[in-house]
């Protein structure tokens, strides 16, 4: 998907063109707040002992049927290409990667951190597509995106060394858990973005969240018994929500957003989700909320802002 919104015709009303903004920015807040929730509602899904495979696999069964029906309904009446066995097999490695394992990983990380924390993690993943373009694409790392860099990694060391101080078990082990699952997104979206370009964004989700989906309701016939599923109505109303609030709600609204108002702004939207996390975790889960947390967030924000944001020309 372009980074550049389309241009308004010339015959809209300046009124008109304003609205259609604000209406891509709200969207972008939406999915960047429904995305945001996501950590504490698996926060809250775990007090029922919930494990994390079931987790993982009830969330991609209750979240695939509307991806599958969004990529019928954009791809409706317009005749698709076959996909050749080479773009179904790499559709289906990064699906398992960036759905399964990334999110896999997300889940047992956040076993051990706070959803505060954990958001932090993950939102680091622009930077990891950065080193990973610049390792493999031979991108360079210019002075401002070093300078990110280290604001970015400087702000998750300093709420790293608040959760020390305050002898949080098994802090880095989450923490570390939680990047491995940033980094399989990362890796996810570089080798992803030109199979999307050839294939389009819905009908390469569809097929991706479908890979990921049988692997996930695999693992957990292997790993788990059938009696696992008997969970409370309430558990499973959290799961429902994860699934469609959490999940399928900020694709659609954040790929809305990019088409009005384009990445740059919605990059900046997006720096509201830890500092939402933070907010939320102090007050549905009863974190702690320190100024030391806060700075550290801060940072990483600013940081993510230098990588994703791009200057003008």
């Amino acid at each position: 998907m372009s980074d550049i919104p389309p241009a308004a015709p010339a015959s809209r009303p300046r009124a008109d063109r304003l609205g259609y903004g604000a209406i891509g920015m709200a969207l972008a807040l939406v999915g960047v707040l429904a995305f945001s929730l996501k950590a504490i509602v698996v926060k809250l899904i775990y007090r029922y002992d919930v494990d994390p495979v079931t987790l993982l696999a009830l969330r991609m069964a209750f979240a695939l049927p509307f991806f599958i029906a969004a990529a019928w309904w954009a791809n409706r009446g317009v005749p698709a290409a076959p996909l050749t066995v080479r773009d179904g097999a790499l559709i289906g490695a990064l699906g398992i990667l960036g759905y399964y394992a990334g999110s896999l990983l997300d889940f047992i990380g956040l076993q051990y951190v706070s959803a505060a924390l954990g958001r932090l993690v993950l939102f680091l993943y622009p930077t990891v597509v950065v080193i990973l373009s610049a390792i493999f694409l031979r991108q360079a790392i210019t002075p401002r995106i070093a300078t990110a860099l280290v604001l970015s990694y400087l702000g998750i060391a300093l709420v790293l060394s608040r959760a020390a101080v305050e002898q949080q078990a098994n802090i880095a082990l989450g923490a570390a858990v939680i990047f491995c699952g940033a980094l399989t997104y990362s890796v996810y979206l570089v080798a992803g973005s030109r199979v999307v370009q050839r294939i389009g964004s819905m009908r390469f989700i569809a097929h991706a969240m479908s890979a990921a989906t049988a692997v996930c309701v695999g693992h957990f016939l292997a790993a788990r018994p059938l009696a696992a599923l008997s969970l409370p109505l309430d558990a499973y109303a959290l799961l429902l929500l994860l699934a469609t609030i959490c999940t399928v709600l900020p694709v659609f609204a954040t790929a809305e957003a990019l088409r009005r108002v384009g990445a740059n702004l919605v990059a900046i939207v997006g720096a509201v989700g830890p500092v939402a996390t933070i907010l939320l975790g102090f007050i549905i889960l009863d974190e702690t909320l320190t100024v030391v947390q806060l700075a550290g967030a801060l940072l990483v924000v600013g940081g993510v802002l230098l990588v994703t944001v791009r200057p003008a020309n």
